[in-house]
């Protein structure tokens, strides 16, 4: 039955290998104990035909068996060295062979190959007695070649190193008797060779000595002492030959083992039996107890199943004359189901990038219970829900690998939990939990936060403004989330987009590299390029809108009248206009928008401050009143105009208004009388001299233009005319003038040029100045009207 399970066992086994595809092999090394820490056990590489490398780039890994680990595999050279001093007798005890159970698990593919190391005994202990004193009670008349059963000595070493021999101190009474059982323990006898005689010799002092087999060699001695007494005949006999117990490990101090029990035909003290333990190693003594009165035997100190399975003894009964029987007793120690199965993590993968392909070894393992049948039998499982799946491989190993595709975005970690249940009663059950981290790809290109950026700026600004901040957002972590802004190639206004905005390339902050201005440029367009640091780099791109803001910073510009530095312009207004007379209009533009373009016109200054009024919205310019004989002949008006912006500028416009009386547009179209040119004369000359003395060079021809102009001028008073391109001067023309009568509006020594000026209709007048204002003055005549009186204050306004 036990060979076709046996056979039905390995069948399953090959059955697992070639579903996994590992293969185990195995390898054995052999070490003497007593070696010093870092010495070399073996190079592995030539024994599992791996060559240089292999083994790390393999990742393998070294697991021990045991509780420690005793030596450590170099990866790069493949040496097996070891970790610590291993004393033989301290792991194994009894147990030959002696072996540390390894494996060595290497990766991509998995293949894991078992080793043995077998720790090899040297004599490093001597034998030794458990007492330092035998005493030995024989009664005179026992007869020749009775034994006597001695305790034999111990010795940790093993095979040659163990004991080989023992002596016994030169007597004349006793011999030895050394005789070995079946599993090669040697065993000693105290033979009576000659009778003794109480009367003659009542004590007898000998030497035994244990001798090893060691180099060298080792011994060990005790001192046995012989009492010789009266005469017993009887030998204590047991009621059976072998005992067998049954004990369950961890069973509590003074749980009762076994009982013995022998049985002495004497009478009286000779009848008297006391029980001890005979010839049993020092550990019986650490874990049992015999009582010496009634032969039971109780549990002392701790029985673990997984360190002995069974407990071998002697138990010897003495009478109270010396005679002595033994018997053997065999306690079997029952499996507990008291050890918790462990989870040894052989490696696992600290950091599983997130592009990882499906079936990748994440965390490889091994399980392990001391326990033994279906105490020692297990189960694993990881929670559910994970993108990771279990896969059993052999040997008790596992495998955790990736089942679903990983996003380190949505999930940054796992933590594993592995859960491993024996199959005892009651079961017992430990878990490991495993962090894995999700190392980031560049997987995800940077998002800005808006689709479309708008932002504004002051006309006006100080270069190197801040503008606003672009911002994106990558999802990746570390390096493939760093972010660098860039601008992308562009025009605004002809030129280079460079040269009006700059970007940070860490924070996104826009700045503006010149001033700008609203009127040139109103708003204009910037494409930002954000850029990660992955490998490979990965970028989006945003449009970015300017818009430029105006501000007041542009005056209202006057269309008409022109303000051209010449004299201002003159409009005719025949007397007696009624009120809203519309005069002209004064036109203007400003170049700012909005509210700030916005203009209102206001007659600041005039001659006759309620003669006329200006529309605050269109810049007419009106009578406000009936206009008189009594109103001066020319009103001069000085208008305002102001935008609406904050801090608001203003522009001056300067009219001249001629009060005129009977004219008609066949009048206006015969004279075209120069503009006044006579009043810019002292400048012109102010200028001419201060040219002189800057420049000698000049002066000359300076002179000579003075001199001919003079002359010039005078024959054009002697001519009765002055002629121009500007104007001409007729002396038959006699203007609509009129005497002290009043017939008339002008004197007859004033004349002026009244003409229409083109593109105006017949409500805008040019009225210029006299023609002889020189003569004006010179020529009254003490007759003269009223009016005369008016136009001359209008010249001299």
């Amino acid at each position: 039955m036990d060979g076709s399970f046996r056979i039905r066992k390995g069948l399953y086994l090959l059955f697992l290998l070639s579903l996994s595809g590992v293969v185990c092999v195995s390898i054995r090394y052999s070490l003497p104990e007593e070696k010093k820490s870092g010495s070399l056990v073996a190079n592995v590489l030539k024994d599992l035909k791996l060559g240089p490398g292999e083994l790390s780039a393999r990742r393998a890994q070294l697991v021990s068996k045991s509780n420690k680990q005793y030596f450590q595999l170099d990866t790069r050279s493949g040496n097996l060295l070891l970790n610590e001093k291993i004393d033989r007798e301290a792991l194994c005890g009894k147990m030959e062979p002696c072996l540390l159970l390894c494996e060595i698990v290497l990766q991509n593919p998995l293949k894991i190959y078992s080793m043995e190391v077998e720790i090899e005994d040297v004599n490093d202990n001597s034998p030794a007695f458990s007492q330092n004193e035998f005493i030995i009670e024989i009664s005179e008349h026992v007869p020749t070649n009775t034994r006597f059963p001695l305790e034999s000595a111990q010795d940790a070493d093993l095979g040659e190193n163990g004991i080989q021999n023992y002596t016994l101190s030169p007597n004349g009474n006793f011999r030895l008797d050394v005789q070995s059982d079946e599993l090669g323990s040697r065993y000693v006898d105290l033979v009576l060779e000659k009778p003794l005689d109480r009367e003659k010799e009542a004590q007898f002092g000998l030497t035994l000595t244990a001798v090893d087999g060691g180099v060298p060699q080792r011994t060990g001695t005790v001192l046995i002492n012989i009492n010789v007494l009266d005469i017993n005949d009887n030998f204590p006999q047991f009621t059976q030959s072998e005992y067998k117990a049954k004990l369950k490990e961890n069973s509590p101090r003074g749980t009762v083992v076994s009982k013995v029990e022998a049985r002495d035909l004497d009478s009286g003290s000779n009848a008297q039996i006391s029980y001890s333990f005979h010839r049993v190693p020092d550990q019986i003594h650490h874990l049992f107890n015999l009582n010496q009165s009634t032969g039971e035997i109780t549990v002392l100190g701790p029985i673990d199943y997984e360190e002995e399975t069974s407990y071998d003894m002697n138990i010897k009964a003495t009478d109270g004359g010396g005679l002595s029987g033994v018997c053997k007793v065999l306690v079997l120690v029952e499996d507990e189901n008291d050890n918790v199965p462990e989870v040894v993590v052989i490696s696992h993968t600290s950091a599983l990038p997130e592009d990882s392909p499906l079936d990748v070894i994440v965390v490889l393992f091994s399980v392990t219970d001391r326990d033994s049948g279906d105490n020692g039998r297990t189960s694993c499982f990881i929670e559910p829900g994970l993108p990771f799946g279990l896969k059993p491989s052999v040997n008790n190993y596992y495998q955790v690998v990736t089942q679903q595709p990983l996003d380190r975005e949505r999930v940054s970690e796992y933590n594993i939990t592995i859960t491993v249940t024996d199959w005892g009663s009651p079961r017992l059950s430990s878990s490991t939990i495993i962090n894995i981290q999700i190392s980031d790809i560049n997987d995800n290109a940077p998002v800005f936060e808006k689709s479309l950026y708008h932002m504004q700026l002051q006309e006006n600004n100080i270069p190197g403004l801040l503008i606003g901040l672009v911002q994106a957002k990558d999802l990746d972590t570390k390096q493939n989330a760093k972010i660098t802004y860039s601008l992308l190639p562009g025009k605004v206004s002809d030129q280079p987009v460079s040269s009006y905005v700059s970007i940070n390339s860490e924070t996104g902050n826009l700045y503006a590299i010149r001033s700008l201005d609203y009127e040139q440029v109103k708003d204009f367009q910037v494409t930002v390029r954000a850029v990660d640091s992955g490998s490979p780099p990965l970028s989006s791109e945003v449009t970015v809108r300017v818009v430029v803001m105006d501000e007041n910073d542009n005056a209202p510009f006057i269309l008409y009248p022109l303000q051209n530095g010449t004299s201002a312009s003159n409009d005719l207004v025949p007397r007696g206009a009624e009120a809203g007379y519309l005069v002209t209009k004064v036109v203007a533009v400003d170049r700012d928008s909005g509210q700030n373009s916005w203009l209102s016109y206001e007659l600041l200054k005039a001659t006759e401050p309620g003669l006329f009024s200006v529309e605050t919205h269109n810049g007419e310019v009106r009578t406000a009143r009936v206009v008189t004989n009594q109103d001066a002949f020319k009103q001069r008006l000085l208008i305002v105009v102001k935008d609406n912006g904050k801090a608001p500028q203003s522009s001056t416009s300067s009219l001249n208004v001629l009060l005129v009386d009977g004219f008609s547009d066949s009048h206006m179209q015969i004279v075209d009388l120069p503009p006044e040119e006579e009043q810019n004369n002292s400048l012109t000359l102010y200028l001419i001299i201060s040219l002189c003395f800057i420049s000698f060079l000049f002066l000359f021809s300076v002179l000579t233009a003075i001199v001919i102009w003079i002359h010039k001028r005078r024959n054009c008073q002697k001519g009765s005319h002055v002629s121009s391109g500007n104007f001409y001067c007729d002396a038959d023309f006699v203007p609509n003038s009129s005497g002290p009568n009043g017939a008339g509006t002008l004197s007859h020594p004033n004349y002026y040029e009244v003409f229409l000026t083109a593109g105006y209709g017949t409500n805008e007048f040019k009225v210029l100045s006299p023609l002889l204002p020189s003569l004006a003055v010179d020529l009254k005549a003490p007759t003269a009207s009223s009016n005369d009186s008016q136009v001359r204050e209008s010249q001299n306004v």
